[in-house]
């Protein structure tokens, strides 16, 4: 199960004060999941899993921000191309719904994009349809080993 992987990874990495919220109906998407959190769409950092030639990456972004292509392409080298459901838990460790940017498979890089510097806190999957975590965005490359990138319109 994805949200045993993610603990372990908190745990592996010290952060065992990472509360994984559990909710009763489904945070899928941004809007479940902003009502499920009670917070703005904005606040919600959701996880687009793609795949290049060496790999998948996964890319967060604020919940009503959009993946440019042509900022992609530039960044990657590549046209944007998201992972389809079937391959996306066999590529990350996670299942459509709970991609998050934690506890993935070796080899997977995450990309911060800066759209959710405009907040304090934001709120990412946990590896489940149902749960979400809180987040500092200042710490969310440290917990994350990911990579800042400006990848929005």
């Amino acid at each position: 199960m994805s949200t045993t992987r993610v603990r372990e990874y908190f745990h592996q990495i010290n952060r065992d004060d990472l509360e994984i919220l559990e909710f009763s109906v489904s945070s899928a998407t941004v809007d479940l999941a902003a009502a499920a959190v009670g917070v703005e769409p904005g606040r919600i950092a959701k996880s687009l899993s793609c795949k290049l030639k060496d790999g998948a990456v996964v890319i967060v972004m604020s919940g009503t921000a959009r993946l440019s292509n042509h900022k992609f392409k530039e960044f990657f080298g590549a046209r944007a191309k998201m992972l389809k459901p079937e391959e996306t838990e066999e590529l990350t460790g996670h299942a459509v719904g709970g991609v998050c940017p934690f506890g993935l498979k070796d080899g997977v890089r995450v990309y911060l994009d800066q759209s959710l510097q405009a907040y304090d806190t934001v709120y990412p999957a946990a590896g489940a349809s149902n749960n979400a975590v809180q987040i500092k965005v200042s710490e969310f490359a440290e917990i994350t080993h990911g990579e800042w990138a400006d990848l929005s319109e």
